[in-house]
């Protein structure tokens, strides 16, 4: 039976990870992400788990060891944000090439420089490309659920790919909420037992785990990645729908608020999406037809998904919470822009960089986006389509 708690983002992680028991747990401290291991860790002590937890020197090890571990046939993952990230940014390739559907929760923060400990998304924007499925969460409660469905979809038989399961840091990693929890059995039964085909130690079926690979072979090997990847949707909304089955709470690849008529619309990723919801109240209830679109899933990225969501709508603003430097936007600009492009959409879309560095965003913030929309509906011009929002210029 499930039942209601006061818990913050990362205790939430923490609990839906004691629920799964998996079989290994490396880890190593950096904040936001530290209370992820060190509340486990205490499940561990407590015996209200058998992982094997190991305390190692780098985040780079952290990410060796789950790598190793899933190799040797265990299921493991590891927790980590921003420069730890970065630290174990070789070993995030391996886990991907090597088709080891391990986990990672990873709380979304700012990569230095200048030196800041606060939300913004540059850290996973970063490794968008590193063949990682990529889920994000709104608030505490889509933080845990994403994680109990993690495993279900990357040790997938069609995707065998790992799983990055990321929240705001500080916004929902620290800040407490009302959620309602799953019973410990039904997680257990949900995700059951881990079993895989071919593991190192497998006496039946000798193997080697990322060997050398020549020119003959690297390409295909690539290609033989790109091809789990494109079944990761299909098994996102299978899990999703057993998911709601179970706890009446329904998921897919991104979630569409008041955009069914919506003529304005924002697309986002992460908890400046209930900012945004409070703002298209407001607006609703003034007679505004605005709308949103959250993304849950952006790796693999259902481009042809959010083209049709959007087709209706007259004029967008893509918000991205990390820069992408190429002087033209951000990364999810970028992609929601080409999948607009794709689908002949005739939208006026405009990409805006907010939030960086854990910058506030405010109800207010949102409704001027909306306003800008509309203006840009009436006259029939974009405008500057790469802009800033709430920047000291």
């Amino acid at each position: 039976m499930a039942k209601r708690d006061r818990l913050s983002g990362n205790e939430a992680v923490a609990i839906a990870l004691r629920q799964i028991n998996p079989d290994v747990f490396p880890a190593f401290p950096i904040t936001p992400s530290t209370e992820i291991p060190q509340y486990f860790a205490s499940f561990v002590a407590n015996g209200q788990v058998d992982t094997e937890f190991i305390p190692v020197e780098s985040e780079h090890s952290s990410m060796s060891a789950a790598i190793g571990a899933s190799a040797a046939g265990a299921r493991s993952l590891t927790a980590t944000t921003s420069c730890g990230l970065a630290y174990m940014w070789e070993e995030l390739y391996i886990a991907a090439s090597n088709r080891l559907p391990l986990a990672l929760a990873l709380v979304n923060r700012a990569l230095s420089g200048p030196i800041n400990i606060n939300c913004d998304h540059s850290d996973s924007m970063g490794a968008r490309d590193a063949g990682w499925i990529q889920m994000y969460a709104e608030n505490n409660q889509e933080a845990y659920d994403n994680m109990v469905q993690a495993f279900r979809i990357s040790e997938h038989k069609d995707v065998r790919l790992p799983i990055m399961i990321c929240q705001d840091g500080f916004i929902t990693s620290h800040a407490v909420e009302n959620i309602e929890l799953l019973d410990d059995a039904e997680v257990k039964n949900f995700v059951g037992e881990y079993e895989p085909e071919n593991y190192l130690l497998n006496p039946e079926c000798p193997m080697a785990v990322g060997p050398y690979s020549i020119t003959d072979y690297y390409m295909e090997a690539k290609r033989n990645q790109a091809e789990g990847m494109k079944n990761v949707s299909r098994v996102v909304k299978e899990v999703a729908d057993e998911f709601a089955s179970l706890s009446g709470r329904q998921y897919g690849l991104f979630e569409e608020y008041c955009l069914d008529d919506a003529e304005v619309a924002v697309v986002m990723i992460g908890s400046a999406a209930g900012t945004t919801k409070d703002a298209i109240d407001k607006l609703r209830a003034a007679g505004v037809k605005a709308g949103l679109l959250k993304i849950r899933l952006y790796r693999p990225f259902p481009a042809e998904e959010i083209a049709e969501a959007l087709k209706h709508v007259k004029a967008i603003a893509i918000m991205d919470r990390a820069e992408g430097y190429s002087n033209h936007g951000g990364p999810l600009g970028a992609d929601v822009m080409a999948a607009l492009f794709r689908a002949h959409s005739q939208a006026l879309a405009v990409n805006y960089i907010y939030g960086l560095g854990g910058r506030d965003v405010r109800v207010e913030d949102m409704e001027g986006i909306f306003n800008t929309l509309k203006q840009i509906v009436e006259t029939g011009d974009a405008g500057e389509t790469y802009r800033y929002l709430g920047i000291r210029e």
